[in-house]
């Protein structure tokens, strides 16, 4: 067991290496995006009646007047320390801003994965086990369908069939300043259920190739001549070897659920990360704007590593290059 720990350590920490290498890279691309972007953002907070020695002045304020780089070490040294700034718009602090949507983001994101995990886990395997029949057609065509839409095309036809039509759940998803756990559920239920169908469909189809791949293994063979059931090969022989795939696609999909909700937040008026980032790309408000794109991106590269770490963790030979 220590043999094992030992080179999973060492993978963990060479992967922790590339993601804050990464995670680096992605903040320098962002700052520079942000930096670049056409016009001057002292004169869009301060509005065209300022005065040219009141923009000067409050661009000085801002450190706009400062070389890039030196406003790029400038950020990310405050960054590291937990300092995100100030907003622009508000003139709160930026990581108060974030605490507050970062919590509504990732109740959306487990809301959806408690519905979505399970759903598409049941599907791959009744798709594996009755592989060729009807309901595996069709659950192949209802997911390429899923995959081929787009999230703000399917939030619009929830919406417009689940609270227009039906009346059944609010189409603004914004659950109020204190609300009861109930009424989150339920106000969130719309943005939650797109997100549902869009993951669903990836982890649904994974499972099932995964398992339809170790269904042809000499020891599910065995177990067929040895009369097993179907139900019982799958469950107790091929999942728990099919298991590194499927865990590889949840995690990577619950990674996007984080970082993928800006659209479905948008169009719900959830107030969320996502959210805040567009909001404060309208108002150009750059220290959010930057805050937010380092935290997506922190988060996808965490999870990425979990991913593979879980992998590697229920099946060991992945390990090891052939």
């Amino acid at each position: 067991m220590s043999g094992n720990a030992h080179p999973l350590r060492r993978l963990i920490l060479v992967r922790l290496g590339i993601g804050l290498l990464t995670l680096w890279v992605i903040s320098v691309l962002v700052f520079m995006a942000v930096s670049l972007l056409p016009g001057d953002i002292a004169q869009q907070v301060l509005g065209q009646g300022a005065t040219a020695e009141t923009v000067a002045a409050f661009r000085r304020e801002l450190g706009l007047d400062q070389p890039l780089i030196q406003r790029y070490f400038a950020w990310i040294g405050g960054v590291l320390t937990g300092d995100f700034g100030n907003s622009l718009a508000s003139g709160r602090p930026v990581a108060d801003l974030l605490s507050a949507r970062l919590g509504n983001t990732l109740f959306l994101a487990a809301y959806a994965a408690v519905l979505g995990v399970p759903l598409a886990v049941l599907l791959g395997l009744l798709a594996a086990l009755w592989r060729g029949s009807l309901f595996d057609k069709s659950a192949n065509v209802l997911t390429l369908t899923a995959i081929s839409f787009p999230e703000f095309f399917i939030a619009y036809i929830l919406m417009f069939w689940l609270s227009v039509q039906m009346g059944w759940f609010p189409s603004i998803a914004d659950p109020g300043p204190s609300p009861t756990l109930a009424d989150r559920l339920v106000r969130s239920f719309l943005p939650a259920l797109t997100l549902v169908l869009v993951v669903t469909a990836h982890m649904m189809r994974m499972t099932r190739a995964a398992v339809v791949n170790v269904l042809g293994a000499p020891y599910i063979q065995m177990a067929r001549l040895k009369g097993a059931p179907q139900w019982r090969i799958i469950t107790r022989h091929a999942l728990p070897n099919a298991l590194a795939p499927v865990i590889n696609v949840i995690a990577l999909n619950i990674a996007w659920l984080i970082t993928g909700v800006v659209i479905v937040e948008v169009v719900f008026v959830y107030p969320g990360l996502g959210q805040l980032m567009v909001d404060s790309v309208t108002n150009r408000d750059m220290p959010v704007v930057q805050a937010c794109a380092l935290i997506f991106a922190a988060v996808y590269i965490l999870l990425n590593l979990l991913a593979d770490v879980l992998a590697i963790a229920t099946n060991p030979r992945l390990m090891h290059s052939r």
